[in-house]
């Protein structure tokens, strides 16, 4: 097949809807022809080592794939596969012909509302990453799980696309620094590996490994009808798609801080953890991320030996720098610490913990939802009792048991954690600040305080919108005021006072925390 295929289809009369014009973007193993209303896509007849087009049943088989596979996550945008008749100078979409390709046929959307170009224009916001978060979420929950015995998703099967991206990207460099940094990069992924090993053998007997997307990034995700849509998945290869969750959410992780984005690729992390509740997948998140990179840079690269211009070269090579650099970023040694939040329901605790997630990559944890995870919802008996229930002493200390649990686990796969709760009790804050003292991380009181007028105010506007997992009433915090116990004289040693309601207050607290721990 060839360029000539792709001019002769550009042809109004060939296809039984209106045309509007032609449009076509090429990748490195695609044709997109855009038409208007739908967008034809072709495979090249190519062969990279991880996916081959060369055979024209093996182009109609991963059409196939590529219809079934993203109508999982898709509503009425991948249509049909349809043959292409007749030959190159002349060809054919009536069937009335052997087929000499094959097409996808989608539902076009404007280009425009790719979050790629959203992002370029500067108007990528958090609603498109939390609806990102929760899709993402509950496609990876509900994904079929690779069985266990099936050879693709084992701690030995993690390693083979990792290590071909070296392999594949060494021949493709030439200066000795490059080289080096290849090495380096190298090492750095194989010691990592031996060290999570166990833990890869561990996610593959938990049902991990899941038939997962394989691709996810702003270039796959568009805002089509008002909703955030995720497209565009790999087909062409098993090992790429049977993979932990993981891997999955790392390339969207990477492709957010590739954009210098990293105060949403926080959010959307912090935001996919909550809903999923795998805190483990944290100890895997920089080996993956890192692995994304290269991929990238390695697609970067196979555009060299097709590129004649000097320019042109040395922007790919720019290009494949950039992204090594930013694999090489995910090795650095991290600076962990631990912070609770301190005050009432509604007090502005979530708000002060997202802000950490944002700004410093905090990781952070929330009573309301590991409440709920362990126990349910509040059932209708017990709503108004305030310590009955998911509310009672039993459960409230097994949500802050599970929430130091987590704390420890994140703190040691080298990620500085929040912890969103009252923490009204101190034996609950002397709890916390052990699992600092055992992890070896500084530890940090956030003192809450806001005006009650204004507590009363995100109280009810919480209870308009409905989206808050927490079911704290007037009541509830009334209750919570009385009961409380200060903080005593060690405690304020570790404490920093936040006025929830003054961003300037907020802004103080962050730069108090890069000043202590200039890693950050």
């Amino acid at each position: 097949m060839s360029q000539a295929l792709i001019a002769a289809l550009q042809n109004p009369a060939l296809y039984p809807h209106p045309v509007d014009g032609f449009q076509v973007i090429e990748t490195h193993i695609s044709w997109v022809l855009l038409t208007g209303p739908y967008a034809y896509k072709i495979k090249k007849p190519v062969n990279f080592g991880f996916l081959d087009f060369t055979e024209l049943d093996a182009r109609r088989h991963f059409c196939e794939e590529e219809l079934r596979l993203n109508q999982r996550l898709t509503q009425d945008l991948y249509l049909d596969v349809l043959p292409i008749g007749g030959n190159e100078d002349a060809p054919s979409l009536d069937d009335s012909t052997p087929a000499i390709e094959y097409a996808l046929k989608m539902r076009q959307f404007p280009q425009e509302q790719l979050l790629s170009a959203i992002q370029a224009r500067g108007e990528l916001n958090d609603a498109h990453i939390d609806a990102l978060a929760e899709q993402i979420a509950t496609f990876h929950l509900n994904a079929p799980k690779v069985p266990q015995e099936h050879p693709l998703g084992s701690a030995e099967a993690v390693m083979v696309p990792v290590q071909q991206n070296f392999d594949q990207i060494r021949p493709m460099l030439s200066e000795q620094a490059d080289l080096q940094q290849l090495d380096a990069l190298e090492a750095w992924a194989q010691s990592s590996y031996e060290r999570l090993q166990p833990l890869l053998s561990e996610r593959k007997a938990q049902g991990f490994i899941r038939e997962c997307h394989g691709d996810i990034h702003l270039g796959n995700a568009a805002q089509i009808d008002g909703r955030v849509v995720l497209f565009d998945c790999i087909e062409f290869n098993e090992p790429f798609r049977f993979t932990d969750v993981t891997a999955d959410i790392a390339f969207l992780a990477m492709d957010l801080e590739d954009r210098g984005l990293k105060c949403l690729a926080r959010r959307f992390i912090s935001g996919w953890l909550e809903r999923t509740g795998d805190y483990a997948a944290l100890q895997l998140l920089n080996f993956y991320k890192a692995y994304r990179a290269m991929v990238r840079g390695k697609v970067a690269l196979f555009r060299l030996g097709q590129e004649e211009s000097s320019v042109q070269r040395a922007v790919i090579l720019r290009q494949y720098r950039a992204y090594a650099a930013l694999a090489e970023s995910y090795s650095a040694i991290p600076s962990p610490f631990l912070a609770i939040t301190h005050g009432v329901s509604a007090v502005g605790k979530s708000h002060v913990a997202m802000r950490l997630v944002e700004a410093l990559g905090t990781i952070r944890l929330r009573s309301d939802i590991e409440r709920k995870r362990l126990f349910g919802e509040q059932n209708a008996e017990t709503r108004d009792q305030l310590t009955a229930g998911i509310y009672s002493t039993e459960a409230s200390q097994a949500t802050y048991q599970r929430l130091h649990q987590l704390a420890r686990q994140t703190l040691l796969a080298g990620f500085p954690v929040v912890i969103d709760a009252t923490y009204l009790k101190a034996a609950q804050r002397q709890a916390a600040s052990e699992v600092a003292e055992e992890t070896g991380v500084p530890f940090l009181i956030l003192d809450c305080h806001a005006p009650q007028a204004v507590i009363a105010s995100w109280l009810e506007q919480r209870r308009s919108e409905g989206q808050d997992p927490s079911d704290a009433t007037l009541e509830v915090i009334q209750a919570q005021q009385t009961s409380r116990e200060p903080l005593d004289d060690e405690e304020q040693s570790h404490s920093k006072r936040v006025d929830t309601h003054d961003s300037a207050s907020l802004d103080s607290l962050v730069e108090r925390i890069r000043q202590r721990l200039p890693g950050i």
